[in-house]
């Protein structure tokens, strides 16, 4: 169902990178991060941290322990599918920072978390057939 899935996360000054990166293998644990430095409009510096996950028994795992989030956080993410799922049936999830860190899984709307891109196996690779299968799986947990 997942193609594959990219992963970004900007830390800050004031963050603690190693406690970020414990957060995003909290929600990705195979992930391999690549590290860039970056400068912001304050001049001052910002890491992302990035990658792709594209192992098929990855990518279900990832799904399988989504599609096990409180129902209630399921329903939001069905409902907020026809916004969430780009014309090429990209997926795009944030996860709190601040939860992941703690070892949980809460989808947020904030520009300042763990953000994903969601590449659905969807033939062929259009919105509407992605939001199908994806309520499909959603329909079945919930």
């Amino acid at each position: 169902m997942i193609h594959n899935i990219r992963y970004r996360i900007f830390v800050y000054e004031d963050e603690d990178e190693e406690k970020l990166i414990e957060g995003l293998k909290n929600i990705l644990p195979t992930a391999k991060i690549e590290r860039e430095i970056a400068e912001g409009m304050l001049e001052d510096e910002i890491v992302i941290l990035s990658g792709k996950i594209d192992k098929k028994r990855e990518t279900k795992e990832f799904l399988k322990t989504l599609l096990d989030m409180d129902k209630d956080s399921l329903e939001k993410l069905s409902n907020d599918l026809e916004r969430k799922i780009d014309k090429n049936g990209n997926l795009f999830l944030r996860f709190s920072k601040t939860s992941a860190c703690e070892e949980k899984w809460e989808i947020c709307d904030t520009g300042d978390s763990i953000h994903l891109k969601i590449k659905i196996a969807a033939y062929p690779a259009k919105k509407e057939i992605a939001i199908n299968l994806l309520n499909e799986a959603l329909n079945e947990v919930l």
